[in-house]
């Protein structure tokens, strides 16, 4: 199957209801896959925390076990299903949220993740 991208979610999404993500990567950086990829065109990640508040968003500590693991799992999903690590898009405008760390999420195709 050929995807587009990557859909990135936070946890407090309204859609999201324990459903609606194909990964989840926890505020430790714990992974948990879905038994089956759901959406035809994407593939979604979903990280713990409400990235929609500044105050209860991960601590600094977990969001950066929590970043390494996502960007870790979309190189490994790029190259499984031969798409652009660089294709990720937010849910809404209001998921992943306001203060999600887009700048921490450091992801170099050529390189690797650093």
């Amino acid at each position: 199957m050929k995807y587009k991208g990557l859909i990135l979610h936070h946890s407090r999404c309204p859609s999201i209801n324990g459903k609606g993500f194909d990964f989840w990567i926890g505020s430790e950086g714990d992974i948990y896959a879905a038994p089956l990829l759901t959406d035809p065109d994407y593939i979604h990640l979903c990280l713990e925390g409400d990235f929609s508040k500044k105050e209860s968003a991960p601590s600094q500590a977990g969001r950066k076990e929590q970043l390494f693991a996502t960007g870790k799992l979309i190189f490994e999903l790029a190259e499984r299903y031969q798409i652009s690590p660089l294709i990720i898009e937010h849910h809404t405008n209001s998921c992943p949220g306001t203060f999600f760390p887009w700048n921490e999420l450091v992801i170099y195709p050529s390189d690797g993740y650093h």
